[in-house]
């Protein structure tokens, strides 16, 4: 009588080790632990923090992701991309009147990339206000 086929393991790990538990995370959980250590020794990172709200982002977890990117405001204050960053964050919330607040913000210090914010799914919510293609016209020009 033939022997059983045993099913494949996924990984080639023994099941439960270590290396195993690692073979079977994404990469994005992998960062989101990586990023998260990191921030609990040093809160003030500002590229972890960057990084850190993107893969919440990316993960689904947006209200995680607006106090992330909220404290990164704090933290870089006269940074652009930091609160071009928290405008989108914003805008998926559907907190519109802080997104255009913010938009703004970010363009009064220096963020120009007028035609990735014409295009960026995050401002969906916020392209069609008439405060947008006011902002957009202001800075932009004709």
């Amino acid at each position: 009588m033939p022997h059983p086929k045993r099913p494949t393991p996924s990984t080639p790990f023994p099941p439960g080790s270590v290396l195993g538990l690692l073979a079977e995370r994404t990469q994005l959980d992998f960062e989101l632990d990586f990023y998260g250590k990191i921030l609990a020794a040093v809160p003030d990172f500002a590229e972890a923090l960057r990084a850190q709200a993107c893969n919440l982002t990316l993960k689904g977890r947006l209200q995680d992701g607006l106090v992330v990117d909220e404290k990164l405001v704090t933290v870089r204050p006269t940074d652009p991309t930091a609160h071009y960053n928290l405008a989108c964050r914003y805008a998926l919330l559907k907190q519109r009147d802080k997104a255009i607040s913010t938009l703004r913000r970010a363009v009064e210090l220096g963020y120009r990339d007028f035609a990735f914010m014409k295009e960026d799914h995050d401002l969906d919510s916020i392209r069609k206000d008439p405060r947008f293609r006011k902002l957009m016209k202001e800075f932009q020009g004709p």
